[in-house]
């Protein structure tokens, strides 16, 4: 156990450095998992004729994003009956396909709904490996250089409901991911260099909405989430962060004991990854009535009602050494797209294309604006700009300020319901047929 902590805040380290070379984007939002780049150099404009420097098509329905590791590029893919589950290698310089290596068969896939795909989760990749995963039909681990598959696992059971989109994330010698479904809900975390499980904590609140004759309403929905976890530092020792459907967690990432726990009744669903900050941890609860939530966390073993508490907007300062709801908003929050928060400022866009700046450490909000389309993809930062990918192809860049300003209008032929990778001075998008290299 010893060891395992030596080497995951090592890996803590690690992910930092490797922000600051800005020559990988690891796992889903990048390499610290909020979004941001330090990159330098990046495109402001483009188009089909502009600063395009290769465009390669994709085969299949899949919203899996790209992860980059020096000069490869590995996303997944499926058919849009789900019967076959694969990986992709682009090599990055060229834009030729390397590897297409076809994982798993699945001969009845679970249903999954049409907005959702097949391979939405998004890799993890690190030196010499790439971990992969579809939910409860196939996780593996993949050589990147030979495309050898490592180890496989199947056995996890989950009805994903509406499909799985949770993506899995490195902590050490710990592969961990999320699986919330209809029927199971549980957070896991396997040996990484051999699948074995290392832990499993069951979720404690599984939410059940009873009718007059105590039989389930849509009970799926109402216990169902498609967040990606989290690792933050808190009191000086990693802390899991991970969103179910009606109840958000911290865990020790170590052996999954539950720390605490902030119960949201009102809402269901959280699609997002959490975002960590001036001592907080910003939360969308997700669909029906959904919240931006600002928790102080502890390490107590606290739990409390989200809808009970109402903070006070005036100062953001704690109150208490223990779990606290700093505060919290349901102006136009996101569902799917993530946050960003750049300094003291939050960035957020509300799946129908309006957008909002607020305050981190108070929630009170800066600015609104509608910048027009629908957005699954969640946003990036970097160089002082903000990009927002929508599902019909246009990326609206504004100015990562106080005042609301649009910088650039760009526009592709097909649409983002992947979120984006940064590596080096370049975008590589993933829209819904083809991946794109963008760089000035």
């Amino acid at each position: 156990m010893k060891r395992l902590l030596a080497t995951s805040m090592l890996s803590l380290g690690l992910t930092t450095a490797a922000l600051v070379a800005g020559e990988h984007w690891p796992q889903f939002r990048g390499p610290n998992g909020d979004g941001l780049s330090e990159a330098k150099g990046l495109p402001l404009s483009w188009s089909e004729t502009s600063n395009v420097i290769w465009k390669t098509p994709i085969s299949g329905k899949a919203w899996s994003s790209p992860v980059v590791w020096g000069h490869q590029i590995w996303l997944t893919t499926a058919p849009e009956e789900g019967t076959r589950l694969s990986a992709i290698c682009v090599n990055r310089d060229t834009g030729k396909i390397e590897h297409n290596l076809k994982l798993f068969d699945v001969v009845l896939p679970q249903y999954v709904h049409p907005f959702n795909s097949y391979a939405s989760p998004t890799p993890v990749i690190e030196e010499g490996r790439v971990y992969v995963t579809f939910g409860s039909p196939g996780t593996a681990c993949v050589e990147t250089k030979t495309g050898k598959v490592l180890w496989q696992r199947r056995d996890f059971v989950c009805n994903h409901f509406r499909g799985a989109g949770s993506s899995p994330i490195l902590f050490g010698d710990l592969l961990i991911m999320n699986f919330d479904g209809s029927d199971h809900q549980f957070v896991v975390a396997l040996d990484k260099h051999t699948g074995k499980t290392v832990w499993r904590q069951e979720r404690s609140v599984d939410y059940k909405d009873l009718d007059p004759d105590g039989k389930p309403q849509a009970e799926g929905d109402f216990r169902k989430a498609f967040s990606t976890p989290h690792i933050a530092v808190v009191e000086g020792k990693p802390m899991l962060i991970s969103q179910g459907a009606k109840a958000h967690y911290g865990y020790d990432p170590l052996t999954g004991k539950e720390l605490w726990r902030v119960e949201e009744r009102t809402t269901h669903s959280a699609s997002s990854r959490p975002v960590v900050g001036h001592g907080l941890i910003f939360l969308p609860t997700g669909w029906s009535n959904g919240q931006l939530l600002a928790i102080r966390p502890s390490r107590n073993g606290e739990m409390i009602d989200a809808n009970a508490v109402d903070p006070t907007h005036s100062t953001g300062e704690a109150r208490s050494a223990g779990l606290e709801l700093v505060w919290k908003s349901r102006r136009s929050v996101s569902r799917k797209p993530g946050l960003l928060l750049v300094d003291d400022l939050i960035f957020m866009l509300e799946d129908g294309g309006v957008a909002s700046c607020l305050e981190a450490k108070t929630g009170n909000q800066i600015w609104q604006e509608r910048i027009g389309g629908n957005y699954s993809a969640s946003p990036v930062g970097a160089e002082g700009r903000v990009y927002f990918f929508s599902e019909d192809g246009k990326t609206t860049v504004i100015a990562a300020s106080r005042q609301f300003k649009v910088l650039a209008t760009n526009q592709l032929a097909d649409g983002f319901m992947a979120s984006p990778a940064i590596a080096g001075r370049a975008f590589f998008l993933r829209a819904k047929t083809h991946l794109y290299r963008i760089e000035g």
